[in-house]
């Protein structure tokens, strides 16, 4: 996707950077993300969109007046820390509360949730609204399981309008869940996309073939057909969507917004070309256009594909839709009211919080100190970890992409880096070892972001947390009930079981071993270094499960006979921190 040498794991920041810089007129960094820079009302609600980079102009693009207020921009494909979250909200919170909107994917929904909680208890009214209008994700009667794909433009309108208009939050969360339930997408792909610095889509598309069904995350489609010409597929996705009319619309009263976007390859001449043919099919079935978009509205990188969404209007959303907004990819309807505040014009009165700056390494402060060997080891176990996942990097990513995004790999690594600096900065503070976890489980969150970040730092945390209570125990108690709070937070945050082909599958086998050889006797090392081997083969055994969690969910039989990304990563972390070795002292 990247022309330019790039480094993979600083891309997005850098992109969001540039995009600030790009558009002074609309939006102002903060950590986390951006906000809008035209002024907000006291108490009006703020709403605050999100979610991976690499689908520009989602979400960024978006924030402005009569738009989202500000977007939460995680790395490429990967969902936005919990930290994030909760740091771009407070900056444009002006009393009314918030209404969170954002795509229905596992590592959005953890950490939308997680931030919210902590809003929440910071006194904030906090709403959520999961945008579900993806209907190749899973069937009718399933419609919460649906992915969020670009039809959450209109969800994001319609709320952005609604609280621009001065709405209470109770009346705003109730059109964009209106919104959300008037909306469904279907979408095609030609080619996959290729993440920045890699030489190789996620996935390809034989020739002469198209996926139908494919997810903005590079996601495989759910199933081939012929490539056909734009008559042809504008048929095919105009009958399959009106096929799901909300049961609230009559088929004579159909009214809708047709929203045609392209995936970041298919461009726009292409576009108006099959615009024309989905408007005859709408016109052909009785289908009154009301409005229309046509472009680049959610992309996924350089994929070549196209979806369409459809819309449906009636007297309480259509107000809303058509209303005044000013954002940097989406504008309409401006007057003198909404126009944005330029620079130096006038003063925001959206709040401002400081910027959280990402933990720095403080390696030469933390070992000038006078560490005690257990430091020392626990340093020496994250590097080793640290050290492993960089070089297993490309592997779990290429294991990721076979019914996921490909970036469990880059994931990791930020995650680890962050969790190393924050250990090393606490221990140079002269922090006990529960503080240091707590400390690496809020940065690997913060750094990693996805599941795979909300479920490290959780566990990391509780682990923390559960040897700050007990520091006078036995180790072989303390190793104990700091790994079941862990796996209690890997469970709860997770909402997984056993035999859903995730982390867990891998996590539960460790506890129990490790709990059954220290019961009989074994002593900890051994006992630790066993239990590791059974991670890894429970691990690997994870090939022949059916995914029922995340991105690998729909595409279940792709993930047969490959064991999972987040179980396999588990183990190569056991098992390097288990064979890190005590560092020499000078």
């Amino acid at each position: 996707m990247s022309y330019l040498p790039t480094d993979p794991a600083r891309f997005a920041e850098q992109a969001v950077d540039g995009f600030a810089a790009s558009h002074p007129r609309h939006v102002k960094r903060v950590d986390g993300g951006v906000i809008r820079l035209s002024p907000m009302a006291p108490g009006q609600v703020g709403i605050v969109v999100g979610g991976g980079s690499g689908h520009y102009p989602a979400f960024a693009g978006l924030v402005g007046a009569g738009m989202a207020s500000a977007a939460v921009c995680g790395n490429i494909f990967a969902s936005p820390s919990a930290g994030q979250v909760q740091r771009v909200g407070a900056a444009v919170e002006q009393g009314g509360g918030l209404l969170m909107t954002f795509g229905n994917y596992a590592g959005d929904v953890l950490h939308f949730s997680l931030g919210a909680e902590r809003l929440r208890r910071q006194g904030i009214d906090v709403r959520i609204v999961t945008v579900t209008d993806d209907i190749a994700s899973a069937g009718s009667d399933q419609m919460e399981q649906r992915r969020g794909i670009a039809g959450g433009l209109a969800v994001y309108k319609v709320a952005g309008a609604a609280a621009e208009a001065g709405l209470t939050l109770d009346a705003v969360e109730h059109l964009a869940r209106k919104a959300n339930a008037h909306t469904r997408t279907l979408g095609v792909a030609f080619s996959g996309c290729t993440l920045p610095g890699a030489s190789t889509p996620l996935f390809t598309v034989p020739s002469g073939r198209m996926a139908i069904g494919m997810g903005l995350h590079g996601e495989p489609g759910l199933s081939e057909g012929s490539l056909c010409d734009a008559d042809s597929l504008a048929s095919l996705l105009v009958e399959r969507l009106l096929e799901e009319r909300p049961l609230d619309v009559t088929a004579a009263e159909q009214r809708v917004v047709v929203l045609l976007n392209g995936l970041g390859g298919f461009k726009y001449e292409e576009l108006f070309v099959l615009f024309a043919s989905i408007s005859d099919s709408l016109k052909q079935a009785g289908v009154t256009v009301a409005d229309c978009e046509c472009g680049e509205l959610v992309t996924s990188l350089d994929m070549a594909g196209v979806s369409l969404s459809l819309f449906w209007l009636d007297a309480e959303l259509e107000p809303f839709w058509s209303a005044p907004a000013d954002s940097p990819a989406y504008r309409r309807g401006l007057d003198a009211q909404i126009a944005t505040t330029l620079p130096g014009a006038g003063t925001s009165t959206v709040g401002r919080q400081p910027s959280a700056k990402a933990p720095q390494a403080e390696s030469s402060a933390a070992e000038s100190a006078e560490l005690t060997a257990p430091q020392r080891m626990l340093l020496a176990r994250f590097r080793a970890v640290e050290e492993a996942l960089c070089q297993r990097e490309e592997e779990l990513g290429a294991l990721d992409a076979v019914a996921g995004d490909g970036d469990h790999g880059l994931g990791m690594v930020r995650g680890i880096r962050g969790a190393s600096a924050a250990a090393h900065a606490a221990l140079a503070k002269n922090c006990e070892t529960g503080e240091v976890l707590m400390e690496a489980g809020e940065a690997w969150s913060d750094h990693g972001g996805g599941t795979s970040g909300a479920l490290w730092g959780g566990a990391l945390l509780a682990a923390g947390q559960s040897l700050a209570r007990i520091s006078d125990r036995p180790v072989d108690e303390q190793v104990t009930t700091a790994l079941e709070a862990a796996l209690l937070a890997v469970r709860t945050l997770g909402q997984a079981s056993l035999g859903d082909k995730t982390m867990l599958d891998a996590l539960e086998p460790f506890h129990q071993r490790l709990h059954n050889n220290l019961k009989q006797g074994l002593g900890l090392e051994a006992a630790l270094n066993d239990a590791a081997a059974v991670c890894l083969k429970a691990a690997q055994a994870t090939a022949d499960l059916w995914p029922k969690r995340g991105r690998a969910r729909p595409h279940g039989e792709r993930s047969l006979g490959h064991p999972d990304a987040g179980a396999i990563s588990l183990a190569y972390c056991l098992q390097a921190a288990l064979q890190a070795r005590q560092p020499q002292e000078d």
